[in-house]
């Protein structure tokens, strides 16, 4: 019997009656999952976040991100990297050395710039304003959680969600509230992944048949461009060098992903001169980061930490933002079309935040529904693309007033 007590023991079952909520948090885990296998919603971040979450909730695994007091040995400092593994863990590693420190959202936006292609933004620059328009979710849900008792850094990380662009969420997390960081990206990479739920019944709220009817193509026919660019190619080049210097003198806190967004742009245009630097960046580096990322976000969302209500204020304040967004940019189409003769598909600026490509794939999708000859996707990306640097500059933003 001393035997079987003793097996008993180095089990994890004595341990559950004591913490039910770890049953909740697997089970989250496991619709992380479900989501990404069988939806196949952003399977690339859910798969190893849903993962994360079950490694982290197991009992007496030792897999969850301990809060910061666990790892401070006088307020002011951490334990070493090798004190933080021994003591709590291999997570607890890769969350201090490559999460805390910020280190692996640009690495993801270096890839992200090295797979986009700027081209559809240079080639229609008015229909990138509306990418700015639809930041306004950020500042709005921002402004409401302030409202609702959530601090002024807590309210920024929850606006950003607004955003639609999950490493730029996580980055914001990190430097305002460390703590909210699980239920933040969880809620950021879900909304992009329903971006096919959320966006149609925004668009068909705000927008009636005749605008949705509009045709871009027709519209450059009777309305021709008087400008341009000659060179595409060169300006595909010179756009990423000149972007990322402006923007430092602008916004300098937002240069570490701006910087490394248009870095990974620029090895990317350069082509076969800089092709392996540009593969290295979308692929091994690139597919490390997110395993890295999604798995420590995931570990981060204990029960202690998950199971609260701020965190369903959370969950309900990004959706609030997302849809904001939305509607954000649509209306700032309407206003346009108001006094321009060249009119512009409201879907355009549906897509002005960043959920690239997801976001122009389904206003597109719409579009041809009411017209299967209006094919809008070129255009959709202008706004689209645009809304990733809308976002990281909204984010550079914040953290210099609220960091």
């Amino acid at each position: 019997m001393d035997a079987f007590s003793r097996l008993f023991e180095m089990t994890s079952f004595g341990d559950i009656p004591g913490e039910p909520g770890v049953i909740i948090m697997i089970i989250i885990g496991l619709v992380l999952l479900y989501l990404g296998i069988a939806k196949k919603y952003e399977p690339l971040l859910l798969i190893p976040i849903g993962f994360g979450v079950i490694l982290a909730n197991l009992p007496g695994a030792g897999m969850g991100i301990v809060p910061d007091e666990y790892v401070e040995l006088d307020g002011e400092r951490y334990k070493n990297l090798v004190e933080i593994a021994r003591d709590h863990g291999i997570m607890n590693f890769i969350y201090y050395s490559l999460i805390k420190t910020g280190f692996l959202p640009p690495l993801i936006f270096m890839g992200v710039g090295a797979l986009t292609d700027f081209g559809p933004m240079l080639r229609n620059l008015r229909l990138s304003l509306f990418g700015a328009a639809a930041q306004l979710g950020i500042f709005s849900v921002f402004l409401a959680a302030t409202a609702v008792g959530f601090t002024l850094q807590e309210a920024g990380s929850l606006g950003i969600i607004g955003g639609g662009d999950g490493p730029t969420a996580i980055y914001i997390s990190i430097m305002l509230a460390p703590h909210l960081l699980g239920p933040i990206a969880i809620a950021a990479y879900s909304y992009m992944a329903l971006v096919p739920v959320i966006i149609p019944p925004v668009v068909n709220a705000l927008c009636s048949r005749k605008e949705l009817n509009i045709n871009m193509k027709e519209m450059d026919k009777k309305f021709p461009s008087k400008r341009e660019i000659k060179n595409i190619n060169a300006a595909k080049i010179g756009f990423p060098i000149v972007m990322g210097i402006l923007i430092s003198f602008f916004v300098p806190t937002a240069v570490p992903l701006i910087g490394m967004l248009m870095f990974g742009n620029l090895v990317k245009e350069l082509g076969v001169i800089t092709g392996r630097l540009s593969s290295a960046a979308t692929g091994p580096i690139l597919n490390t980061a997110t395993i890295f990322l999604g798995l420590a976000v995931g570990a981060s969302m204990t029960s202690q930490t998950f199971l609260d209500i701020r965190t369903l204020g959370i969950i309900a304040g990004g959706l609030v933002a997302f849809a904001i967004s939305v509607a954000g940019g649509i209306l700032a189409v309407k206003i346009y079309n108001f006094f321009a003769k060249k009119k512009i598909n409201p879907l355009i600026g549906a897509t002005g935040l960043s959920a690239v490509p997801m976001a122009s794939r389904v206003a597109n999708e719409i579009a041809v529904k009411y017209d299967n000859k209006n094919h809008l996707l070129q255009y959709c990306m202008a706004s689209n693309i645009s809304g990733v640097i809308g976002s990281a500059v909204a984010a550079g933003v914040l953290i210099s007033f609220l960091g």
